[in-house]
């Protein structure tokens, strides 16, 4: 059985809550930063999520600062961030780590589940992305330079 289910995670406006709360569904868990060659990829991320939720998709962003200090501000600047630029309406979370030490539950769990290329668990940059089937199963990984619209077959294959 999963783990991911019982992991609690923090929203971008505080609060606390248990990501069973947004499994359920074909769900894309994003590590993101604003200020990263990648951050286009938001506009991606939000066209697959409006195209594909009400097919079963959720789009789950969360915030990391661990490469290039990429993603400097608090959350409410990146709430505001997305928004402004990019009309995010995919939910969105604090700020987390996603490597060593301190790496959130959440990542450390993907990153068991779907290691990188020669086994590697770590994140290598900011828009790495993990597919999870409905039960919470990590089915996929992709690298930084994946583009959201290139994944739309793989999601789609979960959402039938």
């Amino acid at each position: 059985m999963s783990p991911l289910p019982d992991i609690t995670v923090t929203t971008i406006d505080g609060e606390a809550r248990p990501l069973r709360d947004f499994l359920g569904k074909a769900t894309l868990v994003v590590n993101v930063a604003s200020q990263c060659g990648f951050t286009p990829q938001y506009a991606g991320l939000e066209k697959l999520y409006r195209e594909l939720k009400d097919q079963g998709l959720n789009v789950l962003g969360f915030p990391c600062d661990q490469f290039g200090h990429q993603e400097p501000g608090d959350e409410a600047e990146i709430k505001h961030f997305c928004s402004l630029n990019y009309d995010v309406s995919f939910p969105m979370f604090a700020k987390v780590e996603v490597n060593g030490a301190n790496a959130h539950p959440l990542y450390q769990a993907l990153k068991a589940a779907a290691p990188g290329i020669l086994g590697s668990e770590g994140i290598k940059w900011n828009f790495t992305k993990f597919l999870v089937d409905s039960q919470g199963k990590v089915v996929a990984r992709y690298a930084p330079v994946s583009k959201p619209e290139g994944l739309k077959d793989d999601i789609q294959a979960l959402l039938r």
